[in-house]
């Protein structure tokens, strides 16, 4: 007992600097979901699904991202949330916090329950669900093209997520039919997906109070079995969600530039998008719902072309930002139209 004091009392990680907590291996966190503001949110969700008159409560626990495990009706849930040290760190390295704050985190927590009453439920396995939500049985894709003002999809998580598979479908409507307060009916009315939301009212109607078919209690790639370090972790994150071609050309890049000696007296276009880049990346991803790391990719293969180019500023600075919202936001509506968006770790 006393050594699992010392060794506690070792690994205090507010203190560690970000390569000492990177040199880490996940197992050796020690974190837990008690006592911290994941668990007030699981008890939210508790709560919404008794509202809903579903007696059935997925099982938690902590993993090295979100995910419900094909068979297991529970929700793993990313270390970071666990530790407000851990959630600066994700920040630095892929510049979000994917589930940080009390909206973001219920909206993924209610996407991941409709995995898990699926799961529990065996309701993929129903004729009805196949015939509304398409073929279970197709691949998982590492790559989807979302259509954006498709009415066929409810809008819950970004980046047109119910798109990308069937099973997602399902949990987005899931998610969208059990918000508080939604007003699904009135929202989606006139929308082919008002068909998917009406057929998962009479679904769960149907599963008031019943007991899950599949009960199990597993825990898939807890914290606690990772070996990984948290700079490996980081390594292969940031790899999956970056680009592989720049989704930009020069010839766009010297509409908002130039370099005519005229302007040799103004502030060079990698100085400018270095001093924007927080700004641009944050709107660009608000509007598109890609990924901020991506976008920083895009970012930084810009400021690189204009440093080799030697191009400046020959419009004002608003103007210019303007212009380069504009700019980043279709290329980025392009990347996604050509099949490019990543399907989540």
């Amino acid at each position: 007992m006393a050594t699992r004091k010392t060794r506690s009392k070792r690994i205090n990680l507010e203190f560690l600097s970000d390569e000492e907590l990177l040199d880490m291996r996940m197992c050796d966190l020690s974190l837990s979901i008690a006592g911290t503001a994941v668990e007030d949110r699981i008890h939210q969700l508790y709560d919404e699904l008794a509202e809903r008159g579903i007696a059935f409560r997925p099982h938690c626990w902590l993993s090295d991202e979100w995910f419900s495990p094909d068979g297991v009706p529970g929700i793993a849930i990313p270390f970071y949330l666990a530790h407000p040290r851990l959630m600066r760190l994700e920040r630095k390295q892929v510049l979000e916090v994917e589930g940080g704050n009390q909206e973001w985190c219920m909206k993924i927590l209610r996407h991941e329950a409709g995995h898990c009453i699926d799961t529990a439920f065996r309701l993929r396995r129903r004729k009805k669900y196949r015939e509304v939500f398409g073929r279970v049985s197709a691949p998982y894709p590492d790559y989807y093209r979302p259509k954006p003002y498709s009415r066929s999809y409810v809008l819950h998580l970004d980046m047109w997520y119910a798109q990308s598979h069937p099973v997602e479908d399902f949990a987005e409507t899931f998610a969208v039919w059990m918000r508080p307060r939604s007003r699904w009916r009135a929202q989606y009315r006139g929308w082919p997906a008002l068909k998917k939301l009406e057929f998962v009212n009479e679904t769960m109607l149907s599963l008031s109070n019943r007991r899950p078919l599949v009960n199990s209690r597993a825990h898939i790639d807890p914290l606690r079995s990772l070996k990984k370090t948290l700079r490996e972790h980081y390594e292969n994150k940031r790899a999956h969600y970056g680009l592989e071609h720049p989704s930009f050309y020069d010839r766009d890049l010297r509409r908002l530039f130039s370099d005519k000696t005229e302007y040799q007296g103004n502030v060079t276009a990698c100085s400018f998008l270095r001093r924007s880049r927080t700004e641009l990346r944050k709107g660009v991803a608000k509007w598109t719902g890609e990924y901020q790391y991506t976008i920083d990719q895009v970012l930084s293969e810009m400021i690189d072309r204009c440093r080799e180019l030697r191009l400046r500023l020959c419009t004002s600075e608003e103007q210019t930002k303007k212009d380069l919202m504009i700019l980043l936001t279709v290329q980025t509506m392009n990347y996604l139209h050509q099949g490019n968006h990543r399907v989540a770790l």
